[in-house]
């Protein structure tokens, strides 16, 4: 314990006398190099010694922050110091104790050309002002010839070098770096007028150039410009640090900038209503006979897909879809999903809807038309089902008849009781008769007490939900009122659920048919507002700029209080109407 309270004092007292030093006799600054490029880092060492005076009086005295350290601040704003480091020795010369400081930095020249490292000073010593090289550029990799090979930088590359507002700009970002990186922050692609997401998890491999094994870091990210003109990021930066094969710790810096691309405005020529710049842009439908010939409740399961090469699937418009008044329409809510692929993002928008032919006759399924931007052709392509016309014959008796089983049951056990009654009139004699009449009588009873518990059973479930869908009536209508607020592109689609929730039974298909049973006014003519907004911004996008929502938020809010609220008994429209059996 001693022993060690001895070395602690003995490595205090050099300190102390290092920094109470008489007199400070040389100052040497030395760079590692006096010509490097862009995004290099230079390291300086500096040098000072000291004659040490060993006076026990100020042993307990030191102070870290006391210690002396030359001006290196003054190489700023030319340089930027990135790390700073010194270390102490202690040597004997002529009988005297001498000590010697070393300061190492790690500097970053902040911009190319003929810079100098200014004269330091260090107590009574002065170094010598140094010229150091900013060349411009990248520099070379090392090949036979020996030219310099940089230890880390960054390489950007896009996929086009003009596109249109909104159409999907992919970005790759590579870092190259030699030996072992201990630790680094690489920058994320910036613009707070465009949409940025990341396509999957970054790559790391190895990579040989010019005779250099680099080990590299790649991540692609999908970029979406939401304004025309020209487009730009800030620039990507890397900084970090590596250990070489000897150990040596090295800095990487490196910052590059993509190049300005242009971005073009909707082409005027566009006819579409949702402007949807895509490489590639399919309407499949599926779930309908084929020849279309069906009868009457018969259940149909129509599904449309649309995808999208080059989008994401927020950007899909929810498929608009009528149906003729002789077919009841029960549509699922959309579903959207995005994957990534070597090309970038593709999108799918899945519309799902059950169809009950209710009337006999030729019924036409309207034409689907989704006009679309081909960023490869450069033109307007339509994305297209043909109308449809689907031939409803009657129904059988027999579908009908099974459609209410509970009746049939009822009829039928009426009828055996029935026959029960005569045949214990006719034979009273028979006591065997007589139980087994008596046992088909009970059995009715039975089966009657079955058919009315489980017709109170189903009226409780379909109260029970309807209520819970009144349960998500007002989380419903608080996205209205957020999307309104917004100028969200999704406002009608909202209001067309929310509508549903608050009218259970009238199956509102569109917008439109939700505000004409509203019967107000002012609500279409917001609406009407909001879609010009939504068409004047040119990019078709939620964007609040310059929209006022007040009146088409009192409009919703107006509506709320008047449009009805009170459930059907079954909380949904008959599967199978009235007079179908007829």
């Amino acid at each position: 314990m001693v022993k060690r309270l001895i070395s602690s004092a003995f490595v205090l007292l050099i300190l102390v006398s290092l920094a109470s030093a008489l007199q400070a006799e040389e100052l040497q600054v030395e760079p590692d190099r006096t010509q490097l490029y862009e995004g290099e880092v230079l390291t300086l060492t500096v040098t000072g010694t000291t004659k040490i005076d060993i006076n026990l009086s100020n042993l307990f005295d030191f102070k870290l922050s006391d210690l002396p350290s030359p001006d290196i601040e003054k190489v700023e704003p030319d340089f930027e110091i990135l790390a700073r480091n010194q270390r102490y020795s202690i040597r004997t010369i002529n009988g005297d104790m001498t000590g010697e400081i070393t300061w190492t930095y790690q500097l970053a020249p902040t911009k190319a050309g003929t810079l100098t490292i200014p004269s330091l000073t260090f107590k009574n010593a002065t170094s010598k002002p140094i010229t150091i090289d900013v060349i411009s550029g990248t520099a070379p990799n090392q090949s036979a010839t020996g030219q310099i090979s940089r230890h880390g930088f960054i390489e950007l590359s896009a996929d086009k070098d003009s596109l249109y507002v909104q159409e999907q700009l992919v970005l790759t970002i590579r870092l190259f770096f030699t030996g072992n990186l201990i630790r680094g922050d690489l920058s994320a692609p910036e613009n707070p007028n465009a949409i940025i997401e990341q396509l999957g998890k970054q790559r790391e491999f190895s990579r040989y150039r010019d005779g250099v094994n680099y080990r590299v870091v790649e991540r692609r990210y999908a970029i979406f410009p939401q304004q025309p003109g020209n487009f730009s990021l800030e620039p990507i930066r890397f900084e970090g640090q590596a250990r070489d094969a000897n150990g040596k710790l090295e800095f990487l810096r490196d910052s590059q900038q993509l190049f300005d691309i242009p971005v073009k405005d909707i082409p005027p020529g566009f006819t579409g209503n949702t402007w949807l710049p895509a490489s590639n842009l399919t309407l499949e439908q599926t779930g309908l006979p084929s020849p279309m010939q069906v009868k009457t409740g018969d259940n149909l399961t129509r599904k449309l897909t649309l995808k999208a090469e080059g989008l994401p699937s927020e950007a899909l418009p929810p498929l608009s879809v009528t149906t003729p008044d002789g077919l009841r329409s029960y549509p699922d809510q959309p579903e959207r999903s995005t994957e990534v692929t070597a090309a970038g993002l593709e999108s799918t928008l899945t519309q799902t809807t059950a169809l009950v032919p209710v009337q006999t006759g030729k019924m036409e399924l309207p034409e689907i038309r989704i006009p679309w931007w081909n960023t490869t052709t450069d033109s307007e392509q339509v994305a297209i089902i043909p109308a449809q016309v689907l031939e409803v014959s009657a129904g059988t008796a027999a579908s009908v008849t099974t459609s209410t089983p509970s009746e049939g049951k009822s009829e039928k056990s009426s009828e055996t009781t029935t026959s029960a009654v005569n045949n214990v009139l006719v034979k009273s004699s028979d006591s065997v008769w007589q139980w087994v009449s008596l046992t088909i009588l009970v059995l009715w009873f039975l089966t009657m007490a079955a058919w009315w518990q489980s017709r109170r059973q189903g009226i409780n479930r379909r109260a029970r939900q309807s209520v819970s869908a009144l349960d998500q009536e007002k989380p419903t209508f608080d996205k209205l009122i957020d999307a309104a607020k917004k100028a969200s592109p999704s406002t009608p689609v909202l209001l067309t659920r929310w509508m549903n929730i608050r009218v259970p039974g009238r199956n509102f298909r569109t917008a439109a048919e939700a505000v004409a049973f509203c019967d107000d006014p002012g609500l279409r003519d917001e609406l009407a507002k909001l879609q010009e907004h939504l068409f004047a911004t040119g990019a078709r996008s939620e964007t609040s700029d310059g929209w006022d929502a007040k009146a088409l938020v009192s409009a919703l809010e107006r509506v709320r209080q008047t449009a009805a609220t009170a459930p059907s008994e079954s909380g949904l429209p008959p599967l199978y109407p009235k007079g179908l059996s007829g």
